[in-house]
């Protein structure tokens, strides 16, 4: 199986040939958007490159390879908005791109090392433009990882970075030889609390975080009820410092998880489903607790715990989140009356525990069940992840 990392560097001087280069990138992708726009319906890549090609090479100029990305990463965004769309999560619409962004290939649009990467412009050809490189990303530099399509990206602050996308190879993991499981449950009280098949257990505490994002929210109302351009200006701020605080913690709580993991000799973590989460509990939330709900990165979390679990040898594999909370794990009694903020006590067998570990437990417990599950129908689950740092 494939594991997948997305590193950022800052480009130290970006010039107008860059800055040129990329608009002329959107413009082409703004192009292809109306296009397929206007048919009402998504147009396959391999229909949509014939269809646009002799445009973006001949009317704008874009370079070959350039142009075959520019209808793939269209055609892919209205796909999504398609699927989207069938589970009420969005609607057909115009897709405008903006100059911010734009996909290479490796080798054909750029060559890097580990302080430069060199960069087919529009106007000027190749050209070399020195990176910002970190201690921890130059051993993605070296075999086995492998340079993939990675992007120049406009920032929030204004500065361009370069988000190179490497990959290896590591041997695939079969969860039917797996022996013992851990479940992790992710939420707000505790950012994550973990359980194992031998009833290990460990919490990840996010009280100071929770804290700290109080502040901020406070601070962005105030700023809010001002509307002046510069109190708009501090908000944007604020919005990054908020979101580069979150991955931070979620970069230690992961490490911190997969350590846990390999010290009880874990082979499969198993964690909640998470797709359409928001939607689906939103109206048991009070309005109190609605903003840490809708914003948390509970996604990124278990993103960053796969990916390093990988590289530790351990299997992730996601399973069905109904009722964990509310379910008995010692009886399976079920009902919301067995939980009480963060306590649960079941009203049938009288069982008590921290709230957030019977869910891990449960979770522990249905990742076991799924793992029996392929074993009798004789099938193979095989994770791939991909993690930005």
């Amino acid at each position: 199986m494939e594991s997948t990392r997305t590193i950022q560097l800052k480009i130290v001087d970006p010039d107008f040939d860059l800055v040129e280069t990329i608009k002329k990138y959107a413009q082409g992708m703004n192009y292809v958007s109306e296009i397929v726009f206007d048919n009402e319906k998504v147009i396959p890549a391999r229909k949509l490159q014939p269809l646009v090609y002799n445009h973006l090479r001949e009317e704008l100029g874009l370079k070959s390879q350039v142009s075959c990305n520019i209808p793939r990463q269209v055609a892919g965004t209205y796909k999504t908005i398609v699927e989207l769309a069938k589970q009420g999560l969005s609607y057909w619409q115009k897709i405008v791109y903006s100059p911010t962004s734009m996909i290479l290939s490796y080798k054909r649009d750029y060559t890097i090392t580990e302080n430069s990467v060199s960069i087919t412009t529009f106007s000027s050809g190749r050209k070399t433009y020195q990176l910002v490189n970190y201690p921890y990303a130059m051993q993605l530099f070296k075999s086995p990882w492998k340079f993939g399509a990675s992007k120049v990206v406009k920032h929030d602050d204004g500065s361009y970075y370069f988000h190179l996308t490497v990959s290896q190879e590591i041997p695939d993991k079969r969860i039917e030889d797996a022996s013992t499981f851990m479940g992790i449950d992710v939420g707000m009280n505790y950012l994550a609390v973990a359980s194992t098949t031998d009833k290990k257990c460990k919490f990840f505490a996010g009280g100071e975080i929770k804290n700290q994002r109080n502040i901020y929210k406070n601070m962005r109302a105030r700023l809010q009820s001002k509307g002046t351009s510069s109190a708009k200006s501090v908000m944007k701020q604020l919005a990054g410092k908020e979101k580069r605080l979150m991955k931070d913690v979620n970069h230690c709580i992961s490490k911190a998880i997969v350590k846990f993991a390999a010290e009880n000799n874990v082979s499969v973590i198993g964690f909640e489903d998470l797709t359409g989460i928001r939607t689906r509990t939103e109206h048991n939330i009070s309005k109190k607790h609605r903003y840490h709900h809708s914003s948390w990165a509970f996604r990124q979390l278990q993103s960053f715990v796969a990916y390093k679990a990988k590289l530790a040898g351990i299997i992730t594999e996601y399973v069905d989140p109904a009722f964990t909370s509310q379910t008995c794990f010692r009886c399976n009694h079920i009902s919301r009356n067995n939980r009480h903020s963060l306590k649960f006590h079941c009203e049938i067998c009288g069982y008590e525990v921290n709230a957030d570990l019977n869910a891990a437990n449960n979770l522990e417990h249905r990742t076991r069940d799924f793992r029996y599950t392929l074993e009798s129908q004789g099938c193979q689950s095989i994770t791939h992840t991909h993690e930005m740092i």
